[in-house]
């Protein structure tokens, strides 16, 4: 069911992205265009959520190499109406391939989910399948996992393939045969427990 308001309500990608080029819209604002509509994001400074973007970051810099680009909560200009800012999208091509356009697609995008995990799951899920992105990620810090989605089926705002990927265990990159990353990468360590016989 397609639930975005109609077109002549939403707020165009064109328009939002002027908005920002014009300092109307800056990085303080934490905003993301979602199907016409402002959407706020999560603050950046919640500990465990700042945990998952850094290390996805570092992993995912780890694995791909110079065989793609590896970009941080930077936007993705999807559709005429989206243009989300995943926590990170590894890009086709090289640095450089971006130093003067917009990416508009990603090989992998991923969400580091606490507070906005229904969000994560059934919004960005629905848009990242919709706009054809082939794969997705959402490293949930609730349960402990990594949801993994492949295969888009566009028409149906769904994916053919989900799993869950646990700790000990590998994913490797549709689009990129070989890179792997550990589960435990992705997912921030246990807090510490204080040790009773310290007392």
């Amino acid at each position: 069911m397609n639930t975005a308001p109609p077109s002549e309500v939403r707020l165009t990608a064109e328009r939002y992205l002027a908005l920002v080029d014009q300092g109307v819209l800056g990085p303080d604002d934490r905003v993301e265009l979602i199907e016409g509509v402002i959407v706020a994001m999560a603050p950046p400074h919640e500990m465990p959520h700042a945990a998952g973007v850094r290390r996805a970051n570092y992993a995912l810099m780890q694995a791909v190499g110079d065989r793609a680009t590896v970009q941080v909560q930077l936007s993705l200009h999807v559709s005429a109406f989206s243009v989300p800012e995943p926590d990170i999208a590894v890009l086709e091509g090289h640095v450089a391939d971006y130093d003067h356009r917009r990416p508009t697609t990603a090989l992998l995008v991923i969400e580091v989910a606490d507070s906005s995990l229904p969000q994560d799951r059934i919004t960005k899920a629905r848009l990242y399948a919709r706009t054809g992105i082939p794969e997705y990620w959402i490293v949930n810090l609730r349960d402990d996992c990594v949801e993994v989605h492949r295969s888009p089926v566009a028409g149906d705002l769904r994916w053919a393939e989900r799993r869950v990927a646990r700790r000990g265990e590998t994913i490797e990159l549709a689009a990129l045969a070989g890179a792997t990353v550990g589960v435990d990468d992705l997912l921030p360590a246990p807090p510490p427990h204080d040790d009773p016989s310290d007392a």
